[in-house]
C-alpha cells in the first residue's frame, strides 16, 4: 500500500492534535506533507520536527521569521510557507493526497474549497465551510471528483451507517430521517432563567468532549447542533424535514439513521474524536485509533430527550435558516462567531448569543449565493452588523 500524503490545516488545535495522534500509530500508511497553525508557533515547530513535515504553514507573514527560528532551533528541515494564500497553497500541493480541514470558523473556507477544486480527499472538521457554502461545495466536489468525508462525530456516524447510494437522495436509499444526537452540553435541564450569569469558563467546561473554546460555547448554546443540522443537509443531500435532533447526555450513540422499514441504525463508541478521524483517514478501511473500547455492560442507562428550544433557541433558529436558504446560513454562522467571541471576552451574556444572531438575521437583506466571493461578502456584512448590534446594545 502506498503511503498517503496528509496535510493538516489547524494542526495545533484539538482536532489537529488528535489527527496527528492517529497518524503516529500508522507511520507506514501515512506521511505528513504540511502542518499549519494560527498562532501557536512553538507547538507547530515541535509537530513539524516530530512528523518530518515538509512544510510549516502560517498565514501571518509577519510571523514567518519567528516560525523559521523556532524550526531552526529544533533542527527541523521543514520549509516555511507564510502569507494570506499559504493555507490554500498547502491544501493544493501535488504531493498532498488528503487534507484534514480542522481550522475553526469561516477562516477555513477558502483553503478547504480550493482543496475540493483540486480533487483532494477532504476530511471535513471545519463544519462552517459546509454551512455557509454547502451547495457550492457539493457542485465543486462533483465537478472535480473530490471526496468529502465528515469528521464531526455525528456526521461521521451518519456516514458510517448510511447506504452507499445515499447521495442520490435519501428517499431512493430507503432512508426516512437522519437523527443527530446532542449531549446537551454543560447546562442540560437548566431552566432559561438560570443561564443569565453563566461565565465563559462554565460554558467551556463540556461534560464529555475535550474541545476548543469556541466549539465548547457552541455546544453549550446548542448553536453547534444547529450548524450541524445545516451541514447535514448538504453532506447527505437531505431535506430539512429529514433531519432531527435528540439530546443524548452520555454521548455514546453518535447519531442514527431511521429507515423506511422501521429499522434504526446507530454508531456507538466512547466520546473520543480519534475514532471518526481514523475512519475518515482510512475509509473505506478501518484502522486502529488508540481509543478505549466501549463496554456495553456499562451502558445500562442511555437517555434521549427532545431539545429544549425555549432555553436554547439557537437550534430552532438553525432550522428556520435552513428553510430560508440563500445567504441566511452565512449570516447565521458569521453572527454566531462574532457573538461567541464577544461572550468569551465578557462583553455580552450567555443568553445574548442567540439574541445577537437573531437580530443580525433580521437586519440583513436576504440574498442568493452563487460564488465563493458572494459568500465572503455576505459573511463580512453580517459580521459588521453583528458587531454593531453588540456595540450599540450593552447586554443585548
Amino acid at each position: 500500500m502506498l503511503s498517503q500524503g496528509i496535510t493538516v490545516l489547524g494542526s495545533t488545535g484539538s482536532i489537529g492534535k488528535s489527527t496527528l495522534n492517529v497518524l503516529a500509530q500508522h507511520p507506514d500508511r501515512f506521511h505528513v506533507v504540511a502542518l499549519s497553525a494560527h498562532r501557536n508557533i512553538s507547538r507547530l515547530a515541535e509537530q513539524c520536527l516530530q512528523f518530518e513535515a515538509r512544510y510549516a504553514v502560517i498565514s501571518d507573514p509577519a510571523k514567518a521569521g519567528e516560525l523559521q527560528s523556532a524550526l531552526d532551533g529544533l533542527g527541523s528541515k521543514s520549509k516555511v510557507i507564510a502569507g494570506p494564500d499559504a493555507l490554500s497553497i498547502a491544501a493544493c500541493m501535488e504531493e498532498t493526497d488528503t487534507v484534514m480541514a480542522a481550522i475553526v470558523g469561516a477562516a477555513g473556507l477558502e483553503p478547504t474549497f480550493h482543496a475540493v477544486q483540486q480533487g483532494k480527499r477532504l476530511l471535513l472538521a471545519n463544519k462552517e465551510s459546509m454551512v455557509i457554502a454547502g451547495e457550492l461545495f457539493r457542485k465543486a466536489a462533483a465537478r472535480h471528483q473530490a471526496t468529502i468525508i465528515p469528521v464531526d462525530s455525528e456526521h461521521n456516524a451518519l456516514f458510517q451507517v448510511l447506504p452507499a447510494n445515499f447521495d442520490a437522495g435519501l428517499d431512493s436509499a430507503g432512508v426516512e430521517r437522519l437523527i443527530l444526537t446532542a449531549s446537551g452540553g454543560p447546562f442540560l435541564h437548566r431552566p432559561r432563567g438560570s443561564l443569565k450569569n453563566i461565565t465563559p469558563a462554565e460554558a467551556c467546561n463540556h461534560p464529555n468532549w475535550d474541545m476548543g473554546r469556541k466549539i465548547s460555547v457552541d455546544s453549550a448554546t446548542l448553536m453547534n447542533k444547529g450548524l450541524e443540522v445545516i451541514e447535514a443537509r448538504w453532506l447527505f443531500n437531505a431535506r430539512p424535514d429529514q433531519i432531527e435532533v435528540t439530546i443524548h447526555p452520555q454521548s455514546i450513540v453518535h447519531s442514527m439513521v431511521a429507515y423506511r422499514d422501521g429499522s434504526i441504525l446507530a454508531q456507538l463508541g466512547v466520546p473520543d474524536m480519534r475514532t471518526p478521524i481514523a475512519y475518515a483517514l482510512s475509509w473505506p478501511d478501518r484502522i486502529e485509533a488508540g481509543v478505549k473500547r466501549l463496554n456495553l455492560e456499562d451502558m445500562s442507562n442511555l437517555e434521549f430527550y427532545p431539545p429544549d428550544l425555549d432555553s436554547f433557541p439557537g437550534l430552532g433558529l438553525a432550522f428556520e435558516v435552513l428553510e430560508a436558504g440563500g445567504n441566511a446560513p452565512v449570516i447565521f454562522n458569521a453572527a454566531n462567531e462574532v457573538a461567541v467571541d464577544a461572550f468569551l471576552g465578557e462583553r455580552i451574556t450567555f443568553l445574548d448569543i442567540p439574541s445577537v444572531v437573531s437580530a443580525t438575521l433580521d437586519a440583513c437583506e436576504p440574498g442568493k449565493i452563487d460564488s465563493l466571493d458572494e459568500v465572503l461578502e455576505f459573511d463580512q456584512i453580517a459580521r459588521e452588523i453583528a458587531t454593531g448590534i453588540i456595540c450599540s446594545h450593552e447586554g443585548v
